[in-house]
């Protein structure tokens, strides 16, 4: 049974699920899909083009869909996608993609705080947090279980991997491989993300492996080529090593933090 305020403005083409409560003064568009179960606060606006999983709640003032703030947009019609289970806290807004059916992603299971932006294309992973004030351009790319401290700003077609933790007011400005803290600004390498990585079940023998490769990319003076050489004899494969190995070499060995003369 659904809950509508008789405050709230929904229009008769959305397509509302069972048990999704909308509060006074929401404002929902036409070609809006809400999944069951979903909780749409007071002043919240789902506009055109949004695809809302199940079991979603969506706090006051929070904006989903918002036209693309970039000057290459003109008007192609566009969407977002929202997984399950999310949490999106007060004033979020997430922008529609800029291209023709394309779509901007949240996946589920994740906690997005007060004040965050998420640009255009963007794709945000499962079980991330991304903490208040966090600002993130278009066509970035977010991993599951990643951490974005509050104030962090991500620069536009970036991509954090798996497990990252970015600490508060860092500004991204390149790829970042799985299983770091990054931190500072200049953006730097901080250590591996052990806490979150033991959280997610991962024993202390994979932990000690990861924390080798990094000992050897970034703590040891030598060529980014030479330390994956080095990973590759002193590390034993595992998914985790081969992570790091193949990220860094997808990304033509630029990852964030890696100094460029220290790239053969």
């Amino acid at each position: 049974m659904k809950t509508i305020s008789n405050l709230a403005y929904v229009h008769p083409d959305a397509k509302i699920a069972d048990n999704v409560t909308i509060d006074a003064f929401a404002y929902i568009e036409g070609d809006v899909e809400i999944g069951e179960g979903c909780h749409i606060h007071p002043h919240v606006s789902i506009l055109n083009g949004c695809r809302i999983g199940k079991r979603n709640s969506i706090h006051e003032g929070a904006v989903i869909g918002a036209k693309p703030q970039d000057f290459r947009w003109k008007g192609e019609y566009s969407f977002v996608k929202i997984g399950d289970d999310n949490t999106l806290r007060e004033q979020v807004i997430i922008n529609r993609s800029i291209y023709e059916n394309g779509q901007t992603e949240v996946g589920s299971n994740s906690f997005i705080l007060a004040q965050t932006h998420i640009g255009h294309d963007s794709k945000i992973g499962d079980h991330c947090v991304l903490g208040n004030s966090v600002k993130i351009a278009g066509a970035v790319k977010v991993g599951n279980c990643s951490i974005l401290s509050s104030g962090v700003i991500v620069h536009e077609g970036c991509e954090i991997a798996e497990w990252v933790l970015i600490k508060g007011g860092c500004r991204v400005n390149g790829p970042v491989p799985p299983y770091v803290i990054m931190a500072h600004n200049p953006i730097s390498y901080y250590g591996v993300n052990a806490f979150i990585l033991r959280k997610g079940g991962k024993s202390e023998e994979i932990i000690e492996d990861i924390a080798k490769c990094y000992r050897h990319i970034y703590q040891s003076n030598t060529s980014a080529f030479n330390a994956l050489q080095r990973i590759r004899e002193d590390v034993n494969e595992g998914k985790e090593r081969n992570a790091i190995v193949g990220y860094i070499k997808d990304h033509d060995y630029k990852v964030v933090a890696l100094p460029l003369d220290n790239i053969d």
